[in-house]
């Protein structure tokens, strides 16, 4: 679900360049070309896991100088006295509890909303956690990395330290130049801000901002499709899950797996409904691996741990969990939670016989053997 909202996202700041102003991109066009990017992507990681890292590489360094830029420019308009934008700055601002809980999904995409006007809209607004949801990437790879013990945590912190740093200015850049009404009328807010300051030169930043996504989705597809792999290696999920090519030596299977289930929900959703959901669905399974973590903590202190954390933080993280789960719910019911709440449930209608109990063996062993054949893969001990 993630995959296709980051596709879709960029593709709306990107296109919309193109369009007359008012204007917005068909969506069909932005499904199109969004689906379109998910393709390529999943080609590039069956093919090469250093293509893969590259095209990482390059877009971070993209998305860093894109940021600076901005940074830089809001810093020259705040010298020039341009400070009126901030006066009464959280006048009118919606303070309920659904509110607080749906901006923190929303995250942070490419502007804020705490100001007078878009604390008013409570679901579009002050965006909070999903743009730094990367925090998490890092650990699906832990296998693949070099003295993880020690480079784990520090590019954690290095990370989420650069981005909460950069993401603070970033939206004091915004709204810096722009009004709250812009801000709520624009569909691009880093096209509105570059034609605002930069000029002609505006459509820079709606090439970054694309460039930006895409290595964020490239990142989900590296990571999510070892998520895939290990539960398949684990007896989780089907065994061709858990093969890898034989001579490319990337978990393809998982990575087609992942590319399927994002274009179908590609066909029927839109942006804001699947961050929202997908972010309930992500915190759900926060907590409840938070709270694996700690019954482990104090039911088998004798386990060796190689990452070592205060107690306090991961009860901090479960009772985050549970107020970003429940209070939307309480606060204001609505029937798509209960959908979701399903769509997690139906896991459990192909798990418990097909994989629990292994209904039908030999139906899935012959699939297993037709699709490792015709993918080229073999079983893997190690995630790749």
């Amino acid at each position: 679900m993630l995959n296709w909202a980051q596709s879709y996202q960029s593709l709306e700041e990107s296109l919309s360049t193109f369009c007359r102003r008012g204007c917005s991109p068909p969506q069909l066009v932005l499904k199109l070309v969004a689906a379109g990017a998910i393709i390529v992507l999943t080609i590039v990681n069956c093919l090469s896991v250093r293509l893969a890292t590259t095209i990482q590489m390059v877009t971070l360094v993209v998305k860093v100088l894109a940021l600076t830029v901005i940074t830089l420019g809001g810093v020259v308009k705040l010298f020039q006295g341009h400070t009126e934008n901030f006066d009464n700055a959280f006048e009118g601002t919606n303070t309920d509890v659904s509110s607080i809980g749906i901006a923190f999904y929303q995250g942070l995409w490419s502007y804020s909303g705490w100001n007078t006007e878009l604390s008013n809209r409570g679901a579009e607004t002050s965006r909070g956690l999903w743009s730094y949801d990367g925090w998490n990437t890092l650990n699906y790879l832990t296998e693949e990395l070099k003295h993880p013990e020690v480079n784990l945590p520090r590019a954690v912190v290095i990370a989420i330290s650069l981005v909460t740093g950069l993401y603070l200015l970033v939206n004091v850049s915004y709204l810096t130049v722009m009004t709250p009404k812009e801000l709520m009328s624009s569909s691009a807010v880093a096209v509105t801000w570059g034609n605002k300051v930069l000029g002609s030169w505006g459509w820079i930043m709606s090439v970054a901002a694309a460039l930006s996504a895409f290595g964020s989705l490239n990142g989900t597809f590296f990571s999510g499709g070892r998520v895939c792999f290990v539960a398949a290696r684990e007896g989780h999920m089907p065994d061709i899950l858990a093969m890898a090519h034989v001579h490319r030596l990337t978990p393809s299977p998982a990575l087609i797996f992942t590319t399927v289930v994002s274009l179908l929900v590609l066909i029927p959703g839109d942006f804001q409904s699947i961050v929202n959901f997908f972010s309930f669905t992500a915190w759900f399974f926060y907590g409840i691996t938070l709270s694996g973590l700690l019954y482990l903590k104090i039911k088998k202190p004798e386990l060796p741990r190689p990452y070592k954390v205060p107690i306090i933080l991961p009860i901090l993280v479960i009772i985050v969990a549970i107020f970003l789960v429940l209070a939307p719910i309480i606060d204001d019911p609505q029937i798509e939670y209960l959908y979701v709440t399903l769509f997690i449930l139906s896991g459990a209608i192909v798990y418990v016989p097909f994989i629990h109990y292994k209904l039908c063996p030999g139906l899935l062993t012959k699939l297993t053997v037709f699709l490792q054949l015709f993918l080229e893969v073999a079983p893997a001990e190690k995630n790749l």
